[in-house]
């Protein structure tokens, strides 16, 4: 896992302070060829994989902005706001 910068210490899904677990997310997917990250908490992450897939996330979904307007992904971080940054919880599997 790379170093997290002190910018990088407030996960820009959910705007609570990151802490371990963390991840990097792939704005556009790896597999759709993108290369830009940002560091956001292992919860906020499974909840991205678990409601787009790939394909969904490198056409219209490859902004945090964008993310956020999701229907899903704007009930969870609703429901994550109010959860201690250290909080983990398995999210389901996209089927």
């Amino acid at each position: 896992m790379s170093e997290m910068k002190n910018t990088e210490k407030v996960c820009p899904l959910c705007e609570r302070e990151i802490a371990k677990p963390f991840d990097k997310h792939h704005l556009i997917p790896k597999s759709k060829g993108g290369k830009d990250t940002v560091f956001i908490h292992r919860i906020c992450h499974s909840k991205i994989h678990s409601v787009l897939t790939r394909s969904q996330l490198a056409k219209g979904y490859y902004e945090i902005g964008k993310l956020k307007e999701h229907p899903e992904i704007t009930k969870f971080v609703n429901w994550i706001s109010s959860k201690p940054p250290s909080f983990y919880s398995r999210t389901r599997k996209m089927k």
